[in-house]
């Protein structure tokens, strides 16, 4: 669980990343599992773009990818939500405490 400051620190970090999923209509397939797992692998943090579907649909797309990925919800803004997962392999960022 990501305490306030940790939250705050990530919106920062993500404020100049640009989405690198997109899911559209067909919604969570495996393939964009397996794109948003790589993604969280190799960048800690993403944005997705979760397309023109309502919002109860949004929350629940973020939140089976949270589940499915084991990873944070950080914000949504409009259509974009920002997750983030921690690589201890591959440390990207360095939450404060």
């Amino acid at each position: 669980m990501l305490s306030k400051t940790q939250i705050r620190f990530l919106k920062s970090e993500a404020h100049h990343l640009h989405p690198i999923v997109m899911i559209g209509t067909n919604g969570l397939s495996d393939a964009v599992q397996k794109e948003i797992n790589l993604a969280l692998d190799s960048h800690e943090l993403v944005k997705i773009k979760l397309g023109q579907l309502p919002d109860e649909e949004q929350a629940a797309i973020i939140e089976d990818i949270c589940r499915i990925q084991q990873a944070e919800f950080v914000q949504k803004i409009g259509h974009i939500a920002v997750i983030y997962r921690s690589n201890p392999e591959k440390k990207r960022y360095s939450l404060p405490k």
